[in-house]
């Protein structure tokens, strides 16, 4: 459990919010209903981007702690302790902590959730897939990854899925250059699942980010997406993070207001890196 007679994954447990030590500098929006509009733009300093590399790397480490503990009968709850205590340790704060009421320190989105599962007492079973979501605060400047993870041995069309959507992301990352709009991002990363017959979410984005965790710039993943046409410009920081699955792009939203399924309740997965962007292309900012 928490699942039903179907196997379809129910609401579970939520464990008290977990604590921050006093030290540890928050984001303005720790203790608020929403962030402040972010007016600073998405194009950053080299000195700034260097921040944003060092949360990136703290965020992609407690990614790779995470997926060591990935196994049969571990419950997300406990994936959440072990990223909360490896980023306070390394004096971030998690950027999901208290982001508009968020409760817990990374998302972890199990099988036919798309995004922004809430850690609980839900058991991982063999032939699960996990995406861990991880956004780490350190210096003022926030750095965003997530990875899916298979739990065990999943079927053979789980596994290339989850692999395709790693490409996917790879894809999408090739196709940025300066003086490209940011919808040949979706462009290429739609050509690529079609091939398989994959859905492409929409509705769930890339993002600017940096200063803040989510900037107002939109980055699709999927393609005929032209109202999406802000200039890649060399120093722009955001997220690529395709979500696909085995079925369907329409969602349902489950009572917390965050937990994202599958309307048909169809496998997906979804991989994410920061990046900057570079007179040749891009760079990944969030490696361990």
């Amino acid at each position: 459990m928490p699942k039903d007679s179907h196997g379809h994954l129910i609401p579970g447990v939520v464990s008290p919010q977990r604590q921050v030590p006093a030290s540890i500098p928050r984001p303005e929006y720790v203790g608020k209903a929403a962030p402040t509009k972010h007016t600073g733009g998405d194009v950053y300093a080299p000195d700034e981007i260097a921040l944003i590399r060092e949360s990136g790397r703290i965020a992609a480490q407690a990614i790779q702690l995470v997926g060591e503990s990935i196994r049969p009968g571990v419950t997300t709850e406990e994936l959440d302790r072990i990223a909360h205590e490896f980023l306070v340790a390394n004096e971030a704060y998690p950027s999901t902590l208290g982001y508009r009421g968020f409760p817990k320190s990374l998302c972890s989105s199990v099988n036919e959730v798309i995004c922004h599962g809430i850690p609980d007492d839900t058991v991982l079973d063999n032939g699960d897939i996990v995406n861990i979501d991880i956004t780490a605060f350190k210096n003022g400047f926030h750095g965003d990854s997530n990875y899916t993870f298979i739990v065990g041995e999943a079927s053979q069309e789980v596994t290339d899925l989850v692999a395709r959507t790693q490409e996917a992301l790879a894809r999408g990352i090739k196709a940025v250059a300066p003086g490209r709009q940011v919808n040949v991002i979706g462009r290429a990363i739609e050509a690529y699942a079609k091939r398989f017959g994959y859905g492409v979410v929409r509705d769930f984005t890339g993002h600017g980010v940096g200063a803040a965790f989510h900037s107002g710039l939109i980055i699709p993943h999927y393609d005929s997406a032209p109202q999406f046409d802000d200039i890649i410009e060399v120093g722009m920081v955001f997220t690529i993070e395709p979500m696909l699955t085995l079925g369907t792009h329409e969602w349902d939203m489950w009572p917390d207001d965050w937990t994202v399924t599958t309307k048909d309740k169809s496998i997906t997965a979804q991989f994410e890196h920061t990046l900057v962007v570079t007179e040749r292309g891009a760079e990944i900012l969030t490696l361990p």
